[in-house]
């Protein structure tokens, strides 16, 4: 069966050539560098390889999981082959989520330039399919799978087989059934055309028909008004349902002769609750819909620890790649750890262990090229300096050589702020988060009483003046009127020696004189950290009392964890002023990490988490940054930018609502096998809803079973929550496979934050006493419901499309209490 695509595939010379195959050599290591031959299958979908033409190939990738293709210049090991192949005949294969590149070496310049032309042609087709064209594009694949004799038809045989990949156990005489109504040319076998009738015939959703018949007179289709009233009654959409059911019919009914007569078929009603606009997920918090432009310790920031490292935190790999990674998936905050290296240069990775090391200035540079590829929000560097004088000095001149104006480097007006700046304000700026010498006032009077000085002066003494003070803040000056300054409150464990320039700093400054002793920050790259400039944590009321709104601290997990049990509302309202900075126990070396969830509660903004690594941690993560148009800044509930806030994340009282969330799972669509090496093996899939929040609210609640479907599973269960406080809650659904031997295997998860979901939502009146849950539940069916469709994600983020799960979903505000 040739590709259901066929006809809307983009052909160019380059794809028809890919499609005869290329000999590359497959490069993995410095010593791992095999031919192999590629190809591109007939149906323009999928890439196919061999160890030579003729052998037996096996699937490489799909082009649905090609995010991009990059040159051999951007590949940091075809970089590191360069003698041995030309990099023009080099490129880098980059896949969505965590899996790892593939670096391929043509044996032309002209080959390599097919293939990357040819590929980004097909991945940019993939990525502006509609939903219609990616359901087409997913039964292709499946048939391709199914024809094992691969002869574009499938025989009942094949079919049986198939049905087992796809999750499916029916009875042997009713698929038989299915097959032969779908046969229409009589043949005993299944061409193209009629695989997609089998298929529909297996993917009748009889709770998408019941609901469709409740509001449709004839059976056959919904009319505007029918459609209207569905719209109002079961989704909640208001006065505006009569302009939104013309948009909806416009947008999803496939027949024209519908589309005219302004009527939705039953096609057409799937197709709407299947899309966007009927995804759990609320459409109008997609793109950048909050006020950005508040101060930066009013957002949530999304944040990497260690972000060089793309594996374990002792041996782990330590690469570019790594901020490449983050920065492309909304990180705003990333880490450097920074140590002399040979020749001069600096180099990245983490000390004292075995992971490897990386440039800084290539670090930088990546930066440079990322840092704005995403979000044009400002761009935190984390820098964690352990380097010599000498090579601090080379940080400094990369940094503002490399990045130029991206680099922030003085106070965006010149004059002293009283609060940070904004991310609307600080678009396209990357700040330097590390310690400083000097406060943010010491500087701009310096620059004041040097503009000053210099007033009236003529321009060739300025530059002879410039040079003369750089010598003499040289840490090799010998001049005599000089003084050694040692300052304590720079580190808590170390003083920092700097050699100044007379007269002496204000009384009360502490002073140690030191002989031997080596330069600890040197003044160039001090001079570079403005709005983000780090201290020692003590208490919060030495924090209130001695530093001031652009400084921050960096606290370790189990830190946060004790401030958050001891002094939780201390230390919100700490960070009603002040940013601050969590990151995850030294002890976690294989870069696993913490829930984020109860660092949020307490208002902290940069929760650094290991990237690399996926898990529940990462999906609530990801969850919480999916709104606000994947900009890496989300706004923090009032009550978390409030300085007097009274909310306290451990004892969360008035005068936050309880709500009441109720949750019926309807069904599940072509949920992925567990194992798709064992074909005969069906997942018994079940449903579980977690809320993470603050304590009180942090439950999870799960359905039965289903046996041997995981194709269309209907369990039609209700599933009850209460929230203290919503604002900070975050939902997920996670389907897994029912095993009483073990442990559940994971399917699919969809996560995101309560204030996110799309929803049916209605105000109670005050009510004179608590409902019982019968009552409750015949109350909000009625009253409260939407109908939305969860599309399911892998364990790396990834698309599982089309598995999803279909819910009726209703929120109640002002009930407090359920009785069983």
């Amino acid at each position: 069966m040739a590709s259901l695509l066929q006809g809307r595939l983009p052909i160019s010379q380059d794809v028809l050539l890919m499609q005869k195959g290329t000999m590359m050599r497959k490069v993995r290591s410095k010593n791992w560098k095999k031919l192999r031959y590629f190809r591109l299958q007939e149906d323009g979908m999928t890439v196919w390889h061999a160890r030579q033409v003729g052998a037996r190939a096996k699937a490489s990738f799909s082009i649905s999981d090609v995010e991009t293709v990059r040159n051999g210049h951007e590949s940091e090991l075809l970089r590191s082959l360069a003698e041995e192949f030309p990099l023009e005949q080099g490129f880098t294969i980059v896949f969505h989520g965590r899996r790892s590149n593939l670096d391929l070496v043509a044996n032309s310049v002209e080959e390599a330039q097919i293939w990357m032309k040819g590929l980004q042609l097909l991945v940019d087709f993939v990525t502006n399919m509609d939903q219609q064209e990616r359901l087409d594009q997913w039964l292709s694949d499946w048939f391709q799978r199914g024809d094992k004799n691969q002869d574009g038809r499938m025989s009942f045989h094949e079919v049986q087989r198939l049905l087992r990949l796809m999750n499916v156990e029916m009875e042997q005489e009713h698929a038989f059934q299915l097959f032969q109504a779908a046969d229409t040319s009589q043949s005993d076998t299944l061409e193209g055309h009629e695989f997609i009738e089998f298929y529909k015939a297996l993917t009748k959703r009889v709770e998408v028909l019941e609901l469709f018949g409740n509001f449709s007179a004839d059976g056959q289709k919904l009319t505007l008004l029918e459609f209207v009233d569905f719209l109002q009654e079961e989704q909640k959409e208001g006065d505006h349902a009569s302009d939104l059911a013309l948009e909806l019919i416009d947008r999803h009914e496939p027949s024209e002769s519908g589309k005219l007569r302004h009527v939705l078929s039953m096609d057409g009603f799937l197709s709407y609750l299947y899309s966007k606009d009927g995804d759990i997920f609320n459409p109008s918090c997609l793109p950048i819909y909050q006020d950005m432009t508040q101060p930066l310790n009013h957002y949530y920031i999304n944040s990497s620890h260690n972000t060089y490292l793309v594996g374990d935190q002792l041996c782990g790999q330590s690469s570019v790649e790594g901020y490449i990674r983050a920065l492309k998936r909304g990180c705003r905050c990333v880490e450097v750890d920074v140590w002399d290296g040979p020749s001069g240069e600096p180099v990245v990775y983490h000390g004292h262990t075995l992971t490897s090391r990386i440039l800084f200035k290539e670090v930088v540079a990546t930066l440079a090229q990322y840092a704005f590829q995403t979000s044009d929000y400002p761009v935190i560097l984390s820098l964690e300096n352990h380097c010599s004088w000498e090579q601090q000095e080379i940080i400094a001149h990369h940094l503002t050589e490399i990045l130029g104006d991206q680099l922030l480097s003085t106070t965006l007006d010149g004059q002293l702020p009283t609060q940070l700046p904004s991310p609307e304000e600080l678009q396209k700026k990357i700040l330097v988060k590390g310690k400083k010498l000097s406060t943010l006032e010491e500087d701009l009077e310096e620059e004041e009483e040097l503009e000053t000085e210099l007033e009236g002066e003529q321009e060739p003494e300025l530059e002879s003046q410039f040079e003369s003070e750089t010598q003499e803040l040289s840490p090799r000056s010998k001049d005599k009127n000089e003084k050694v300054v040692m300052c304590p409150l720079l580190c808590s464990s170390i003083c920092c020696q700097i050699t100044v320039q007379a007269p002496l700093p204000k009384p009360g400054f502490p002073l140690f004189f030191k002989q031997k002793s080596k330069a600890i920050l040197c003044p160039s790259l001090s001079a570079l950290v403005i709005y983000t400039k780090t201290v020692s944590f003590y208490n919060f009321t030495h924090s209130r009392e001695h530093y001031r709104f652009y400084e921050l601290s960096s606290f370790s997990e189990t830190k946060a964890k004790n401030l958050i049990k001891e002094t939780g509302n201390q230390f919100v309202q700490h960070n009603a002023w002040q940013l601050s900075r969590v990151y995850p126990s030294g002890l976690r070396t294989d870069s696993s990490n913490y829930n984020p969830q109860e660092f949020w509660n307490a208002g902290c903004q940069m929760v650094a988490m290991n990237v690399q690594t996926a898990g529940l941690e990462m999906d609530i993560y990801d969850g919480l940054f999916r709104q606000n148009g994947g900009c890496g800044y989300v706004l923090k509930p009032d009550f978390l930018r409030d300085t007097q806030s009274s909310f306290h994340p451990e004892r969360p009282i008035s005068p936050f609502k309880a709500q009441t969330l109720q949750i019926q799972v309807i069904s599940g669509q072509q949920l992925p096998k567990v194992d798709k090496t064992k074909e005969g093996s069906i997942v018994d899939p079940l449903v579980r809803v977690e809320i993470f929040g603050v304590r009180p609210d942090t439950t999870r609640q799960e359905t039965s079973y289903v046996e041997n479907n995981g194709f269309n599973p209907y369990w039609g269960q209700t599933l009850c929550f209460q929230l203290l406080v919503p604002e900070l809650a975050m939902l997920r659904f996670l389907v897994k496979d029912y095993n009483w031997t073990s442990r559940n295997d994971f399917i699919g998860q969809y996560t995101l934050p309560w204030t996110c979901m799309q929803q049916g939502e209605r105000v109670l009146p005050p009510l004179a006493k608590p409902l019982t849950l019968a009552a409750f539940l015949m109350l909000s069916s009625y009253a409260f419901p939407g109908y939305r469709h969860i599309h399911l994600l892998s364990k790396d983020g990834t698309s599982l499309h089309p598995a999803s799960l279909f819910v009726h979903i209703c929120m109640l505000e002002g009930l407090r209490e359920v009785e069983s």
